[in-house]
């Protein structure tokens, strides 16, 4: 029997056994919606940061990959290919198809894919606090 095989079996699963991966690969979608949902579990490590202002959204780096923003009432921005979940106030999905405008509210503590390009926006009387991840920063200026 053959066992020079053996630690190559016990390895699989593992991005990069022997270490011979010339680049690094983008998060998955599942990764990002994991550290969403793990930074969203733990306000602690970044409600400190959060930043107001009347004139419009603010963008919180945490890391690479995820950031915060807050929402000042009836503004709103574009987001790309990202994932996101609601914190604290009000806001919703805007998204534009052959058949029309629609809005949806993002419900609070729930994590959200944007797949393509959509629209959030806060239609709330109250600043509005959303936490995000995307593979590079995705979110375009702010509208409003």
């Amino acid at each position: 029997m053959d066992l020079s095989v053996v630690p190559d079996l016990t390895m699989r699963g593992q991005d990069d056994p022997h270490g011979r991966a010339g680049t690094v690969r983008p998060p998955t979608v599942g990764q990002l919606a994991a550290r969403v949902r793990d930074l969203a579990a733990h306000p602690g490590e970044w409600w400190g940061l959060v930043r107001f202002d009347d004139g419009g959204p603010v963008h919180i780096p945490l890391d690479d990959d995820t950031w915060l923003t807050t929402w000042p009432p009836g503004h709103g921005g574009t987001v790309h290919d990202q994932v996101s979940t609601l914190i604290a106030g009000e806001v919703a999905e805007v998204t534009i198809t052959g058949r029309g405008v629609t809005g949806r509210p993002l419900p609070a503590n729930r994590v959200r894919v944007h797949g393509g390009s959509s629209a959030l926006t806060n239609p709330g009387p109250a600043f509005a606090v959303t936490l995000h991840a995307g593979a590079a920063r995705s979110l375009d200026r702010p509208a409003g």
